[in-house]
């Protein structure tokens, strides 16, 4: 079979739109174009009809209540209404927030946006694995904090948060939980009531749904958390999230979610297969290789490399008309900065300039990872014989 280049291995940035997804979303954009706020005729109605489809897919996936599903225009913004949400809405109660050094910009930002003016915040240190100590965590809180938000699962890394223990810490101290699920929802089992999740933030264009579509759970009892909205208008979204609903995405997103979590599974088994062929390979080939983050409590599609000696913006430079890889986050890839999160693992800013992260998607086959680890091993092999030369 042949391979169209360049293959995209880079699914934790962005996936394609699944084509079951586009054949659902298609209708909303010129036929059934209603606005689902105006319910007075049938253009408004079905549209209405198609959001209340969605919203029950995407709470499915999470065993949620439909009512407890928020659409956003991404984890991002879902991230901003629930730390923003939570500060200024239990203000009195205390101004305490404790995240961690590893988390994606949305949250960090928010965070630092937040210490500035003047509130508590706590960034928990991780392991040479990106895991926080549970210990700490608990140490951390005080009688004023208000809120954890601790990712599920680590864009650049892949490593999976004990999410439930964190939960389960949280409430012990009538502490609100928030987790950006962007990385995790649609390729791991979430369920928010077994997970003690309060707030949790994803988004469509990680799991072959639309961009600029997301979401953002709410929890509506034990506890009943309250937001104090960011977005002011029309009142869309119960009043939390005002502007015209994004009918088409809402029915991309909930439709990706629908696939996704009938195929996770399956999914999970042939990544997990794929990503430990490529690791070992280029181990075998090559001396030195590690591998960043944890062993196993990790995405099954993602693989982050160091290729000793070898600059990551060389190697993916190299490799571009070929094989789409990245050098981390897609949030931050045009800084010459060293990753944060490699550094926090305890990576030196010259091992980070040498990581590149795989992330394999739906429509990769065999053949294409079987090349991939050929050309990267050629390009790499290369890469050393350009360096000798100049030495």
């Amino acid at each position: 079979m042949d391979i169209k280049h360049p293959i995209y291995m880079d699914s934790h940035a962005t996936t394609p739109v699944d084509p079951r997804v586009l054949e659902k979303m298609l209708p909303f954009f010129s036929e059934t174009f209603g606005n689902a706020g105006s319910i007075d005729h049938s253009y408004g109605t079905v549209a209405a009809d198609a959001v209340k489809v969605a919203r029950e897919q995407s709470a499915h996936i999470l065993k949620a209540n439909p009512d407890e599903i928020f659409f956003t225009s991404g984890a991002t913004e879902s991230d901003n209404i629930a730390i923003l949400g939570v500060a200024e809405q239990y203000f009195e109660k205390g101004d305490h927030i404790i995240s961690c050094v590893t988390e994606h910009k949305a949250v960090l930002d928010t965070c630092k946006h937040l210490q500035k003016k003047g509130k508590d915040i706590t960034f928990l240190p991780v392991d040479k694995f990106g895991l926080i100590d549970l210990e700490k965590l608990e140490s951390a809180i005080t009688e004023k904090t208000v809120l954890i938000s601790i990712m599920a699962a680590n864009n650049e890394i892949g490593t999976i948060a004990p999410i439930k223990e964190i939960g389960k810490i949280a409430h012990k101290h009538n502490v609100i939980f928030h987790t950006d699920a962007a990385q995790a929802v649609g390729h791991i089992p979430l369920d928010v009531e077994g997970m003690n999740i309060d707030l949790l933030s994803f988004s469509g264009h990680k799991i072959y749904g639309p961009k600029g579509i997301g979401g953002l759970y709410v929890r509506r009892k034990n506890p009943k958390v309250k937001l104090t909205p960011i977005i002011f208008g029309g009142g869309q979204e119960k009043g939390l999230r005002s502007g015209t609903l994004n009918v088409p995405g809402i029915v991309g997103l909930g439709q990706a979610l629908a696939i996704a979590e009938k195929e996770m599974k399956t999914e999970e088994k042939v990544f997990r297969k794929w990503t430990s062929l490529m690791f070992k390979s280029f181990q075998a080939s090559m001396n030195g290789v590690e591998l960043n983050g944890h062993p196993s409590q990790r995405l099954a599609h993602n693989l982050n490399v160091i290729f000793p000696g070898i600059e990551s913006k060389a190697l993916i430079y190299s490799l571009k008309n070929d094989i789409a890889i990245s050098a981390g986050s897609a949030c931050t890839t045009t800084s010459v900065e060293p990753s944060h999160v490699l550094l926090a693992i305890g990576r030196t800013v010259e091992q980070s300039h040498t990581a590149v992260r795989f992330g394999l998607g739906r429509f990769n086959l065999i053949n294409e990872i079987e090349y991939t680890i050929d050309r990267v091993e050629s390009a790499i092999q290369n890469l050393n014989q350009l360096i000798y030369s100049k030495n």
